[in-house]
């Protein structure tokens, strides 16, 4: 059991299920950035936070950067001014881009009854962003009863208005499925069709396309579109230019990709990056 009272700084704390308080908040900053260039430049060997779990729910607030959050059948992307809720005892890990400034809660499941019950994105509010760096400011043992118990009580009913997000990747469990995932992410830019698809993990394209609407829910094509958006979020995030980002994902042009982005994301990418930058 680590040493504290009531004035020891958070960075003490190495495990927030440790902490006797149903609320828990603390901030972070760092610099991690990605290129383009890279080869590796996908969800899976950028700086991590590895796979682990808490008894306390976590939700994400990224006011600078863009992160990932990958659970056993999903990816989420949190753009900046956005939030990811992670249940409590749900195994996850996080990945960064950008200048990163991020702020984290842990919710015990008890004052969690009104959120989520799976790993959801969530949109948020000017208040909700406040409430959370201002609870980030707090002793992590802040006087239960009083103006912080207050605070972190309007925290929570706050968290639970917040629409879910729509940046979200369903991931197959099918081994063959799974390949055909890993191929797609080392080369975003292969266009190859269904058929191309399955002949290269051995299947039917009727066994594949029905495997794969069962196990996610989407067709091949609205799949690989959903992967396309959440990488270009990341990209975008990371100073990449549209071109780059067309380019890198095989597009044609520049503006068969906005037209994409436009539809999906409601703004164009110029315009849904700008939207998110935290104010000076």
């Amino acid at each position: 059991m680590p040493l504290w009272n009531e004035h020891s700084p958070s960075f003490e704390w190495t495990d927030p299920d440790l902490v006797p308080r149903p609320v828990v908040s603390i901030g972070a900053t760092g610099i991690v950035m990605e290129s383009l260039d890279r080869q590796d430049a996908d969800f899976r060997h950028q700086p991590a936070i590895d796979f682990h779990r808490h008894l306390k729910g976590e939700l994400l607030l990224a006011l600078r950067g863009v992160m990932t959050c990958e659970v056993e059948n999903g990816f989420w992307i949190v753009p900046p001014q956005s939030a990811i809720w992670v249940p409590g005892g749900v195994e996850h890990k996080f990945t960064t881009t950008g200048l990163l400034e991020c702020y984290v809660v842990f919710i015990d499941p008890h004052a969690a009854l009104k959120l989520p019950l799976t790993c959801c994105s969530l949109s948020t509010t000017p208040l909700l962003r406040e409430l959370m760096v201002r609870s980030a400011s707090l002793p992590m043992l802040y006087a239960e009863g009083g103006m912080e118990s207050h605070l972190m009580t309007l925290l929570l009913d706050e968290i639970a208005l917040q629409q879910v997000g729509n940046l979200h990747l369903p991931m197959p469990t099918d081994v063959r499925l799974r390949k055909i995932v890993d191929m797609i992410m080392d080369d975003p830019a292969d266009r190859g069709t269904i058929q191309t698809w399955a002949r290269r993990v051995g299947m039917s394209e009727r066994t594949l396309a029905r495997l794969l609407v069962h196990e996610t829910g989407m067709s091949f094509g609205r799949w690989r579109q959903q992967l396309h958006l959440m990488l270009a979020v990341r990209w975008l995030g990371a100073g990449s230019s549209v071109q780059q980002v067309s380019d890198a994902l095989g597009y044609e042009s520049a503006s068969s990709f906005v037209t994409m982005f436009r539809k999906n994301l409601g703004a164009p990418p110029g315009r849904y990056m700008a939207e998110r930058k935290p104010a000076a």
